[in-house]
């Protein structure tokens, strides 16, 4: 008689021991783990993945049930992609069975066979590749993407903002063809490499440097912005395929994959490139994480979760924009990509690149230490001068929608000649809230501690924490006033005003509200990038990554909003912010202008970022928090419970407290959170901190134990988040 023990998908901190019938004999010889297996479990049947086989057990095999069916042929799992997310179940204290079901793919989680592995390409046709004139814009812009990239995927394409509608168009003319690729042996062919400039001296030296390390080593490319980060990338990503190993390319999000693609396809044209994000298909999902795992792509360029994609031979990780807050997942397993980077490039003893011009405290504490190696870029590769900043003191200023005169001047210098103009302003919609002119009524959201953002654009009140949305009211509900007015200042009203300011010159703003269509977001930058006096307005969706060659002026609204929180990351977040939407200014050659508004000039945090830079504010920020005793100096978990009984949710934070008998242990709780309710949910929370990081893991251990039998948290809905990244 055989015995497996199973991962499944149930909130219990352990696996289960399963029987395998005599009937299955023939199968039990190849069972191995890795595998997916069909168990019983309760009155359900559960998809359940085996993680060892053995001949005995130390619960009665009586009590055992047996599996029912064996779904697998061969393991989905390697043993080392077990191990990693067996690190991964233990580091943030996360059940293991749904730990695996995060990891897979939806299709496996079903049960599906792994076997989809036809991928469709598209490629020009004779006929095609004359470049014929077209009427559509969209067709002509698919036909030069080829004839410059050469073969793509269908999930490339779309992920570049082409429709199935364009490309069936354009099959239907015969001037594309399309394919069916089962395998790619690209290892057999010959690197094709597209043009490449010359490296500066500080790229020469990194790239030298990655490419002579031998097993594990983490690099913190340090670069300012335009400084050729990415090129190091790509010149450090060619030795490596080269050798016929496989790399992963980590970005924050979606929106940033796209003008990714079309970069690192011109670089390696005959080189498969596939990608993983939220907005794939399943079936493509299940076809990425195939050809991962059969080796038959080369680099995957993918969003948080392709940290756990299979590899046949992982040569390289290479994490860009490493502080982004968007490489944390803030619900369910709540993990950070770029620490378990770092786990699994140790695992495969490969070097890790992360790649920044505003690092992370917590990365840069390790370069320091000399636990990564620091690798500096100070040189921006377009423009010999830095950027020129100026605070624009708002005492006393007149302005209309926030934006002071002084700086509406300036704008009207840069877009005379020529030139693009951003303006920078962290918070959608028209107006963070409505405000009654008589009786001083708020529109506060009904089930939070926070009020109703008001949406001009569609007349709705949204809350952008719970979602709750109603249209706007005519008559205020307190005194039945109609002299009802926005309060405040969001994206939706600076793109008013400054059309109606600047009538002849157009205006593009890109925030989640105006780029919720598909190819949205794509066709804005592609109008930005097309040239000439443009001003374009946006949250920090402008900030992250994009090349701009024309936008000369940056200005940025409301930079004290993060200069006073209660969360002790703001500043960092706020500095990070700063430097890097001042990075999409002086991208053509020439020094461009940072405007940054605020009614405290005088800050310091302002004042060292200003005349120092980041890299000098960054490491004064450490020296804070090691006199404070916070992360990175110490290490922290928090445990948030939520409930609609406040008492209960007390209760229970209280009833941890005293678990706490491990010396070396700090607690700060119960305490209400920065938003204490949200959803009808009243909100609290256990900091947990310790400065040895084996000590906080022994603690969590014995707490989620605890909590396993404890009848109080069955009454509420509780987390807990290792290494958290903001305190609301």
């Amino acid at each position: 008689m055989y015995f497996v023990e199973v991962a499944i998908k149930v909130p219990l901190p352990r696996a289960f021991d399963y029987k395998v019938d005599e009937q299955l004999a023939g199968l039990t010889a190849k069972l191995t783990p890795g595998m997916r297996i069909l168990v019983p479990f309760g009155t359900q049947r559960k998809v359940g993945v085996v993680l060892a086989v053995k001949n005995d057990t130390q619960i009665n095999a009586d009590k055992i049930k047996t599996i029912i069916d064996v779904i697998d042929t061969a393991p989905v799992l390697s043993q080392s992609h077990i191990e990693l997310l067996r690190f991964t179940a233990r580091y943030y204290c996360y059940p293991l069975g749904e730990t695996i079901h995060i990891a897979l793919p939806n299709a496996l989680r079903q049960g599906e066979s792994p076997d989809k592995t036809s991928i469709n390409m598209i490629s020009l046709s004779e006929k095609g590749a004359k470049i014929p004139s077209l009427k559509s814009k969209l067709q002509l812009g698919l036909l030069k993407q080829l004839a410059e990239s050469g073969k793509s995927s269908l999930t490339e394409l779309k992920a570049l903002g082409f429709s199935k509608a364009t490309i069936d168009s354009l099959l239907k003319k015969e001037y594309i063809n399309q394919t069916i690729e089962h395998d790619n042996q690209w290892q057999t062919n010959p690197l094709i490499v597209g043009e490449k400039p010359t490296l500066n001296k500080e790229q020469a030296v990194a790239c030298t440097t990655i490419n002579q390390s031998i097993g594990f080593k983490s690099f913190l490319l340090e670069g300012v912005t335009g400084s050729g980060k990415t090129e190091v990338y790509l010149q450090c990503l060619e030795e490596i395929i080269k050798k016929g190993k496989q790399a992963l390319v980590l970005v924050p999000e979606i929106g940033l994959t796209p003008q990714t693609v079309n970069r690192f396809r011109r670089r390696f044209p005959n080189t498969p490139i596939m990608l993983w994000h939220s907005a794939l298909t399943d079936n493509e999902r299940l076809q990425t994480w195939r050809f991962c795992e059969k080796g038959s792509c080369a680099i995957v360029i993918g969003t948080r979760s392709s940290i756990f994609l299979p590899f046949l031979s992982l040569g390289m990780i290479v994490v860009d924009e490493e502080h982004d807050s968007s490489f944390k997942q803030q619900d369910t397993l709540r993990y950070h990509a770029r620490d378990l980077a770092a786990y699994r490039a140790f695992q495969h003893q490969i070097p890790l690149i992360l790649g920044t011009a505003t690092p992370a405290l917590e990365t840069l504490h390790k370069a320091i230490n000399n636990k990564y190696q620091l690798l500096s870029l100070t040189e921006r590769a377009q423009t010999a001068t830095d950027n020129q900043f100026v605070l624009l003191d708002m005492k006393g200023q007149p302005d209309q929608a926030g934006i002071a005169h002084a700086s509406l001047a300036t704008m009207r210098k840069h877009l005379a000649l020529g030139k693009q103009v951003m303006v920078f302003l962290n918070r959608r919609g028209f107006a963070p809230t409505l405000i009654c002119h008589e009786c001083g009524w708020l529109s506060e959201c009904s089930r939070c501690s926070t009020s109703a953002t008001f949406h001009k654009g569609i007349g709705q009140m949204i809350c952008h924490h719970c979602g709750d949305q109603h249209r706007v009211p005519h008559q205020c509900p307190d005194c039945g006033s109609t002299q009802i007015f926005p309060n405040g200042k969001g994206t939706e009203q600076i793109e008013e005003f400054l059309t109606n300011e600047f009538t002849d010159v157009p205006v593009t703003r890109i925030d989640r509200d105006s780029t919720r269509r598909k190819g949205s977001l794509e066709k804005a930058l592609d109008e930005i990038n097309q040239g000439g006096a443009r001003i374009l307005v946006g949250t920090q969706m402008l900030a992250k990554g994009h090349h701009f060659a024309d936008v000369s002026l940056v200005l940025i609204l409301d930079v004290d909003s993060g200069l006073y929180s209660c969360d002790f990351r703001a500043t960092e977040h706020l500095a990070q912010l700063v430097t890097q939407v001042a990075g999409r200014a002086g991208r053509s050659g020439e020094p461009g202008q940072v405007l940054l508004q605020t009614h405290f000039p005088e800050h310091p945090l302002l004042q060292d970022l200003v005349n120092n830079g980041y890299q000098d504010f960054a490491r004064y920020a450490l020296t804070e928090r090691e006199d404070a005793d916070l992360p990175p100096i110490t290490n922290m978990a928090i445990v948030r419970a939520q409930g609609q009984n406040i008492r209960q949710v007390v209760d229970f934070l209280t009833d941890l407290v005293p678990v706490a008998g491990v010396t070396g242990i700090q607690l700060l709780g119960p305490i209400p959170a920065p938003l204490e309710k949200v959803a009808g949910m009243y909100r609290f929370q256990l900091h947990i901190q310790a400065q040895d990081r084996k000590i906080l893991h022994q603690y969590l251990a014995q707490m989620v134990d605890y909590l396993s039998t404890s009848k109080l948290a069955l009454k509420v809905r509780w987390s807990l988040d290792v290494d958290p990244i903001d305190m609301i």
